[in-house]
């Protein structure tokens, strides 16, 4: 069924001026093929919906959890584990960190921190969801731990958030333990389980102690649809194995299915640019981002936050591939031979870029940017100097670099169309032998159309063919380019865009163009709601019993685990005191 923007406020609207009884995509519930009725129904099994499960059993709510996939642990245990936790931990006290849910707030909600590319990080977060973040952040620390969460450290760092405050180090990082890593199929060393972090350092125990609490995961229980009543939202449907599944929610349904950047349409609502070859989205093949669940809520009257936060130029929403010639290239997860997902991955990609040794053309064959250029910056402690918060020095100081390089890279090559289209590092002979890699299965995806191999540049640009290139690279664009830019490493200067001091020629074959275009990841748009993770309508309003955690609620932009879980938390403690 396709809904468009505009039909889904439009239904939405008066589903919440006028009380309507039924949702626009609801069925009869005397349909259902399975019907099972729970006091909270949490639609996704990853960091917002297993943290709300949780809360919920411990609230002594009995919980149905729906998971669309075969697997459970979305995106969250294919992350590196990493969990933002401030306000005052026991960890910052053994670091010697003062801080406090006010301090936290603040740091959150800070208006001058501006980054060397004009970006504001927190200046249009939601005040009150960030209020109640800060002051569950010591709930959540206790909770994890609790639960059988373990860090690889006691004392915090700085080391993997962005957009998690300026004045103290709250980072936490969970060890993977004995737990499979998804990433690779395979368990660490046993003498590094207990330092390594990654996703299911955190999200198997959650797991286990939903379970050990009772709650039921359906696994490949796709949502459908919330179903909404006068009295408000009173269940879901849900697709399993081509059947209808009605689940009757008591007190409440958490929608906790995850963001919209795998869906092309919701996010080109956002930015017209993000057509569908960046295909390689953050957390694919494991777990997808499709929008279900906003688009579900969306269809029940509620309205939707965060657009400034999903579009700035800063943080991770979009960032700069490491790894090239495959189509899932995000830098800091890479898929192993023995991953539950390479069949559907099909490669690792090669990994650490030396932008020297590459340049990065687009479908024309043209050069657009300096190779060794950054993605958009991100705010972090201690990363603005001199710190005061709100003081109007903070931006004052800042010494200006836009970072343009994933501007260049989706402006695509003039012909009227949305899209940068697809961007191919090319390399020869000498680069692989510097670079130390190997051309060829887990590593690069050839089937697919995401990396090509010829003798000549001209046989090179003759071989770019795969649905996302939607013009043929002229032969003759790529033999000048690839001319012109060695021209430069005997110059010593690229005047074109001032690459620093270029280092390598590409005269030597083989000849090889590997998929180095752009990687959609966080989401920091979705479903408004308000301090207590209650969906809003269009007019401002709870839509009695919907919720929403995690990447698929907007108005707070933070990268990390921290966020979903606490939302989540908050969620199911919320629904769990509602009346059946």
């Amino acid at each position: 069924m396709t809904v468009s923007r505009r039909s889904l406020l439009k239904a939405g609207a008066g589903i919440a001026a006028a009380g309507v009884a039924t949702s626009v995509m609801q069925v009869n519930i005397g349909h259902a093929a399975s019907p099972r009725v729970a006091d909270i129904v949490v639609i996704g099994c990853g960091s917002a919906g297993l943290g709300a499960a949780v809360a919920a059993a411990e609230a002594g709510a009995s919980v149905i959890v729906l998971e669309a996939q075969p697997h459970i642990g979305g995106r969250g245990i294919v992350s590196s584990g990493n969990i933002p936790i401030g306000g005052g931990t026991p960890a910052q006290i053994a670091s010697g960190v003062v801080d406090s849910p006010d301090l936290l707030y603040r740091d959150l909600t800070d208006w001058s921190v501006t980054l060397p590319n004009g970006a504001t990080s927190y200046r249009f977060n939601d005040r009150e969801l960030i209020r109640a973040f800060a002051d569950h952040n010591l709930f959540l620390y206790d909770f994890l731990v609790r639960n059988g969460v373990r860090w690889t450290r006691s004392t915090v760092d700085n080391v993997g958030g962005n957009e998690v405050g300026n004045s103290v180090n709250r980072m936490m990082h969970t060890a993977i333990m004995n737990y499979v890593s998804v990433r690779t199929g395979l368990p660490v060393a046993a003498n590094q389980q207990a330092t390594t972090s990654q996703g299911p350092g955190f999200i198997r125990p959650l797991e286990a102690s939903a379970r050990a609490k009772g709650v039921t995961i359906l696994t490949e229980h796709r949502l459908v649809a919330v179903r909404r009543m006068q009295q408000g939202v009173t269940g879901v449907e849900a697709s399993y194995q081509g059947r209808t599944v009605n689940i009757q929610a008591r007190k409440g349904v958490i929608i906790a299915s995850g963001g919209g950047n795998g869906n092309v349409e919701y996010r080109r609502q956002f930015d017209p640019r993000l057509t569908a070859e960046y295909c390689g989205v953050a957390g694919e093949p494991y777990s997808f981002q499709d929008a279900s669940g906003i688009i579900a809520g969306l269809n029940v009257g509620a309205s939707l936050a965060g657009t400034y936060n999903q579009t700035a130029e800063f943080g991770t929403n979009i960032t700069k591939p490491t790894a090239i010639g495959t189509q899932y290239n995000y830098s800091f997860l890479q898929w192993g031979p023995q991953s539950p997902v390479f069949h559907l991955a099909k490669a690792s990609g090669l990994a650490n870029v030396n932008n020297q040794n590459v340049i990065h053309v687009n479908m024309l064959g043209n050069r657009f940017f300096d190779e060794t250029a950054g993605q958009f910056p991100t705010n972090s402690a201690g990363q603005v100097s001199n710190y005061v918060q709100g003081s109007y020095l903070n931006a004052k100081n800042v010494n200006w670099n836009p970072q343009n390089w994933i501007n260049a890279a989706l402006a695509g090559i003039g012909d009227g169309k949305n899209g940068g289209g697809p961007i191919w590092a090319i390399f020869d002979a000498d680069a692989v032998t510097r670079q130390r890699w190997t051309i060829g299965a887990p590593f690069v995806d050839v089937d697919g159309g995401f990396f090509f191999q010829a003798n000549t540049l001209e046989e090179l640009a003759q071989k770019i063919i795969m649905p996302h290139q939607r013009v043929p690279m002229p032969p003759s664009n790529l033999v000048q380019t690839v001319a012109r830019y060695n021209s430069f490493v005997d110059s010593g200067v690229d005047t074109d865009f001032g690459k620093p001091r270029p280092q390598y020629k590409i005269q030597n074959g083989p000849f090889y163009a590997a998929w180095s275009t752009p990687v959609i990841h966080d989401a920091r748009s979705g479903l408004r709601i308000n301090a207590n993770s209650q969906v809003l309508d269009v007019a401002g309003q709870p839509i009695p019993g919907l919720y929403a955690a995690g990447e698929c609620a907007g108005g707070f932009s933070q990268h990390g685990n921290a966020r979903a879980l606490v939302q989540g938390i908050i969620a199911a403690r919320h629904a769990a005191l509602r009346p059946a």
